[in-house]
């Protein structure tokens, strides 16, 4: 479908009409960048290449220098629209840990899974574009080699923090990002300024030292990582650090003075499942196979596996040094992944010498 050249001021109303109907769908922050490489973002990511702070996740380094260069996934797109949606909690995330018989599941995880919830909402957003512009379009949501937070800070939307994650000043660092790659020419925004300033709260929040420095993570310190890319045993003074986190951590995130300006997610598929807020860590350590598959269905989680789940459940155990639990664990020690018993026996251990 061809159409003319707009100019400057339809640029704009198409901009309006494009922010107002991405809110009409739910999404909670719209920002337009366009869709240029910027070599600071390869340069970056070349200098965390190198130091090693992917950790197993060698994929990163595997994309035909796509990662970085948005023209590259497509060709003739001019322009990204950025969109976030909220999950904000509706509670202290971090108040579970202060229970040490129940486990700590990241924000983000507890309700569906957001690759489904932001995909379709894309794809919706994508097919008003091309009816009402003519435009080709393709969507992303962190599936794809896109520098996201990059991309969002280009656009608006946010600042990548000390904890290198996005941070909003609307709404903290609870947001998912999309991506709607198009070809239509549309105004950039202006990128949003950094506000980290002196402040350095969420490096010292984290539990295992991930942060070498400001801007910089270690993934293969992070409990994130460690939890749920991590497919192999974990090393002691990581686990004795990991505390009741079993799947995700939300340390830094909730530890950032701007989540103060942040509000719960309105979006129902996205709030905490109740069975998912603070899970008895007795229950999960019983879950065989099958009983995962049925809990976990529809959510993130479900991605980890049975026995890399459990195994962080038994980390979890270990750390609380409940004796109750004493005999779920004992009978793990005789599991059929040889990556369970050896967390089990572990977590035997601790229990047995406080």
């Amino acid at each position: 479908m061809t159409r003319s050249e707009p100019n400057q001021n339809d640029e704009q109303q198409i901009k309006d009409a494009i922010r107002t109907e991405a809110l009409r769908l739910g999404f909670s922050a719209v920002g337009f960048a366009d869709a240029h490489a910027d070599p600071k973002d390869k340069a970056a990511l070349a200098r965390f290449l190198k130091a090693g702070y992917h950790a197993s996740m060698d994929w990163m380094d595997r994309d035909d220098d796509r990662r970085g260069d948005p023209q590259a996934l497509m060709a003739h797109a001019k322009s990204i629209i950025v969109l976030g949606v909220n999950y904000g909690p509706g509670e202290d995330p971090l108040a579970v840990l202060a229970q040490s018989d129940r486990g700590a599941i990241s924000v983000y995880a507890r309700g569906r899974d957001y690759h489904d919830v932001i995909k379709k909402r894309l794809k919706q957003l994508g097919r008003w574009l091309v009816e009402s512009y003519g435009a080709d379009i393709k969507v992303f949501v962190d599936t794809a080699p896109v520098m996201e937070k990059p991309l969002a800070a280009r656009a608006g939307i946010g600042w990548v923090g000390k904890h290198t994650n996005l941070v909003s000043r609307d709404f903290g660092s609870w947001l998912f990002l999309g991506e709607v790659f198009t070809d239509l020419a549309l105004p950039p925004d202006a990128p949003e300024v950094d506000h980290c300033g002196s402040c350095d709260r969420c490096m010292r929040a984290c539990p295992t030292d991930a942060f070498p420095n400001a801007y910089e993570m270690d993934a293969g310190r992070c409990i994130s990582y460690l939890t749920i890319e991590h497919a192999d045993d974990i090393a002691d003074d990581l686990m004795d650090a990991m505390g009741t986190h079993i799947y995700g951590c939300d340390d830094c995130l909730a530890a950032c003075p701007w989540t103060k300006f942040s509000e719960p997610t309105s979006e129902p598929k996205l709030m905490a499942r109740i069975e998912l807020t603070r899970p008895r860590l007795a229950d999960l350590a019983a879950l065989d196979d099958a009983a995962f598959r049925t809990l976990f269905s529809g959510s993130p989680i479900k991605r980890t596996g049975r026995d890399r789940f459990v195994r962080n459940v038994l980390i979890a155990i270990g750390n609380a040094k409940d004796a109750s639990q004493r005999p779920q664990v004992d009978a793990l020690t005789a599991d059929p992944s040889p990556m369970v018993a050896r967390a089990a026996a572990r977590a035997l251990h601790k229990i047995d010498h406080p």
